[in-house]
């Protein structure tokens, strides 16, 4: 684990092969996401995030509202994603805002995949840089998130 104002560095073995841990980390983010870690007025009913180069990151409610929380920089499977995340310090989405989450999957030998993620440029929240750093690297955090993903890939 590390962490500065600029980055949080978080990761996590799971146990399944490389394919399934990108599949399962990008589609149906909702079934390992924590479902209180969201930004609509309704209940979270699934989490967006198109398979693609420019695609749209965003989440959706139980009643269709929809709200934004980024964009898809980098779309490499089963190796690599890079998400901007927009999210102020608020927890409201914000255009003019683009920190990244990279996330790096690496095999590790039969049936293992490691994980990685960096949420990088935390700078870019002014002074709201350090207490975000402080909340990305809390437990219900990165690290968090990355325990129950490992959890459901797993199961």
């Amino acid at each position: 684990m590390t962490t500065t104002e600029q980055s949080v560095r978080k990761q996590v073995s799971v146990k399944v092969p490389l394919d399934k841990a990108f599949q399962v980390f990008t589609q149906n983010i909702e079934r390992w996401w924590h479902p209180g870690h969201h930004l609509g007025q309704a209940d979270l009913e699934r989490i967006v995030l198109e398979g693609h180069a420019g695609g749209r990151w965003y989440e959706v409610g139980v009643d269709g509202s929809e709200c934004d929380w980024g964009h898809v920089i980098i779309w490499e499977p089963p190796n690599r994603v890079v998400l901007a995340w927009q999210i102020n310090s608020n927890w409201k989405y914000d255009p003019g805002l683009l920190t990244e989450v990279e996330v790096r999957f690496t095999a590790e030998g039969t049936g293992l995949t490691r994980v990685e993620l960096e949420h990088r440029n935390l700078d870019r929240f002014g002074v709201d840089a350090p207490s975000m750093a402080e909340q990305f690297n809390a437990p219900q955090g990165w690290q968090g998130l990355l325990d129950l993903f490992a959890q459901r890939a797993a199961s």
